[in-house]
C-alpha cells in the first residue's frame, strides 16, 4: 500500500501541472521546462551524495526525463494539442502492457488490461471533449508524442528494472535534463523569444512546478514504481488527467460537463479493475487475520 500511496501523491502533484502550465503559456515551453527542472535539481543537491551511481543509471533517468518532455515539444509544434494530449496518455496503458517484458515476474492478466483500456477511453474522453479528428498531414506530431508515451512507460518500468538506487538520485536526473532544455532553447530560439525574460510572477510559477509537478512528483513516482507493482500503478495513473480537469474546475473556474462525469465512472472502473490483485491479496489478509483472533 505505500507504494500506492506514492503514486497518488504523484498524481496528486501532476494534477496542478496543467494549472501551472496556462500560467506561463507565453514562455517557450523549453525555457519553462528547463528552469523548472533545474530548480528541482539544484533542490536535490542536499542529497548529492546519494548522486554517485553507475553512469548507465544517469543515462537512463535522463533519457527518461528529458526524452519525454524533448518528444512532447516536438509532438505540439506538428499536431493539435487534443490529439497530442491523447497520445501522450497512452503512457499508463504502456506501462501495463510492458511489465511483463521489461520485469518478466509481472505477467499480465484480463482485468488488468480491461482496467487499463477503460482508463484510457476515460482519458479520451476528459483530453478530447467527445470530439477526436486524426489528420494523417499531423502524422509527426502523433509520432512524437506515442514516442514520448513510450520512453515515459519504459523509464518507469526501467527504475525497477535497474540495479537499486537511491531516490534522491532523481535530482541529478532533473538537474542533467534542465540543462540539456534550456540547451535545446538556446540553440533554437530566436532574438525576439530570447530577449523573453520570465516575470517575477512567471518566476513564483516556474518555482512551484519545479518542487511539486516537475520536481517532487518524480521522485515519489520512481519510489512507487520500485516499491510497488506496476500493473496496478499504471492503471491508477489514468486518475492524472480527471484530477487535473477537477483543479482546473475548482481554481480556473472551467466548466466540468456529462463527460467529463462520464470520463470519472470509466477512470474509477478502471483503477479498480487493474487494481483487482490488490483488493484480493488485501481480503486474504484480513480474512487470515480475522481467523486467527477468532481462533
Amino acid at each position: 500500500m505505500q507504494s500506492i500511496g506514492l503514486a497518488l501523491v504523484s498524481i496528486a502533484l501532476w494534477s496542478f501541472l496543467a494549472l501551472l502550465s496556462a500560467r506561463v503559456s507565453h514562455l517557450p515551453p523549453f525555457l519553462t521546462a528547463g528552469i523548472a527542472l533545474c530548480v528541482s535539481g539544484i533542490g536535490g543537491l542536499v542529497c548529492w551524495r546519494a548522486w554517485r551511481v553507475p553512469l548507465r543509471t544517469i543515462a537512463v533517468g535522463v533519457a527518461g526525463i528529458f526524452g519525454y518532455h524533448l518528444l512532447y515539444f516536438v509532438a505540439f509544434r506538428h499536431a493539435p494539442p487534443v490529439e497530442v494530449s491523447l497520445m501522450n496518455y497512452l503512457w499508463p496503458l504502456l506501462i501495463v502492457l510492458l511489465s511483463p517484458a521489461v520485469l518478466p515476474a509481472y505477467r499480465l492478466r484480463v482485468h488488468h488490461l480491461t482496467g487499463a483500456l477503460l482508463g484510457l477511453c476515460g482519458a479520451g474522453l476528459i483530453v478530447t471533449g467527445g470530439h477526436l479528428g486524426l489528420d494523417l498531414a499531423s502524422l509527426p506530431g502523433y509520432l512524437s508524442a506515442t514516442g514520448a508515451a513510450l520512453i515515459w512507460a519504459i523509464y518507469s518500468l526501467a527504475a525497477k528494472r535497474l540495479p537499486p538506487f537511491p531516490t534522491a538520485t532523481v535530482g541529478v536526473f532533473c538537474l542533467l535534463s534542465g540543462v540539456l532544455s534550456l540547451s535545446v532553447f538556446w540553440a533554437t530560439a530566436d532574438a525576439a523569444v530570447t530577449a523573453h525574460t520570465p516575470t517575477p510572477t512567471d518566476w513564483v510559477t516556474l518555482m512551484l512546478m519545479g518542487a511539486g509537478p516537475l520536481g517532487a512528483a518524480f521522485f515519489t513516482w520512481k519510489a512507487a514504481m520500485t516499491r510497488g507493482d506496476p500493473r496496478v500503478i499504471g492503471s491508477l495513473a489514468y486518475i492524472t488527467p480527471l484530477t487535473s480537469t477537477l483543479v482546473l474546475v475548482a481554481l480556473d473556474d472551467q466548466p466540468l460537463g456529462p463527460t467529463a462525469a462520464l470520463a470519472m465512472v470509466l477512470i474509477v472502473g478502471g483503477a479498480i479493475l487493474g487494481s483487482l490483485d490488490l483488493i484480493r491479496r488485501g481480503e486474504v489478509a484480513s480474512a487470515g487475520t480475522s481467523g486467527r483472533l477468532s481462533w
